[in-house]
């Protein structure tokens, strides 16, 4: 996600933020659902019955997060109606971000957005950046795995995967899989996709998604030229990435991604536990 964008982003979020008298934050649902691109209250209402549901999963008391309101609106010619509305925690507008599909990038920035409990532009675009990290490495994990399982539906050899992954980090890279490990100082124990910048990672994951493609559709069925096939798209992938000024061999290695989970999902923790709350605040 560009920076421009979560900027713009947090700045629509942010603007939408109200107070209560005790300074507990909160968002109405009615702009929430805007903010989330939800066109049609009736489809929004069917995320904020799954985020409560999600609530009470965790433990805590829906009507301490999500208070029924009712106002007025204007429709015209001097006169209004009266509407449901909702009064929001952070902790509610997480989890109605939480159920909603990453996919869209108002709802992926959301769920950066809510999860971080200080305001700093900073640190909402530094979760962003990691979870997409996070995001891509899941989906080369899928691919990968798709990739295994037609090699071994093939060729009849489970071996042959790892062998063809790591001609196709020769081709991406300029160096073995092992070479590479050594350039960025991981464990020669440790995958090396769990130590690659978020570029890599994708660039690694389109070429496997053109050898499953190409396999399936030009009905590949030998090793040596499902192997042939890797090294190719991962040849084109690299000339692609250097003509765009990015090396991939010289980009230095990231956090490793099960630390970076591990930290993810104890904040998620540390959110659950202890949210803010609108109902019952003299508790």
């Amino acid at each position: 996600m560009k920076k421009e964008v979560i900027k713009s982003l947090a700045e629509n979020f942010d603007s939408y933020s109200n107070k209560t008298e005790n300074n507990i934050e909160f968002w109405f649902a009615r702009d929430l659902q805007h903010l989330l691109g939800y066109t049609e209250w009736r489809n929004f209402t069917k995320v904020l019955t799954k985020a409560k549901i999600s609530c009470e999963a965790a433990g805590h008391s829906i009507t301490d997060h999500f208070v029924d309101i009712n106002k007025m609106v204007k429709i015209g010619s001097g006169t209004g109606r009266e509407i449901d509305d909702l009064m929001l925690t952070r902790f509610a507008c997480y989890l109605i971000a939480q159920n909603g599909d990453p996919q869209k990038e108002p709802i992926a920035f959301a769920q950066n957005y809510f999860a971080i409990q200080t305001r700093k532009f900073e640190l909402v675009e530094k979760r962003i950046k990691e979870w997409e990290r996070l995001q891509a490495r899941q989906k080369l994990t899928l691919s990968e795995k798709e990739l295994s399982e037609l090699i071994y539906e093939r060729t009849g050899n489970e071996k042959d995967f790892g062998l063809i992954r790591s001609q196709g980090d020769k081709a991406l890279f300029g160096f073995s899989t092992s070479q590479m490990k050594k350039r960025l100082g991981v464990k020669s124990n440790k995958p090396l996709a769990d130590f690659l910048p978020t570029i890599t990672i994708k660039a690694k994951d389109f070429a496997t998604e053109i050898t499953i493609f190409n396999v399936k559709d030009k009905h590949i069925e030998k090793g040596n030229r499902i192997a042939w096939e890797h090294i190719r798209n991962n040849k084109s992938v690299r000339k692609l990435l250097i003509e765009r000024g990015i090396v991939p061999e010289d980009l230095p290695a990231e956090e490793d991604i099960k630390k970076l989970e591990r930290r993810v999902k104890s904040e998620d923790k540390k959110i659950q536990k202890n949210p803010d709350r609108l109902g019952n605040q003299n508790k």
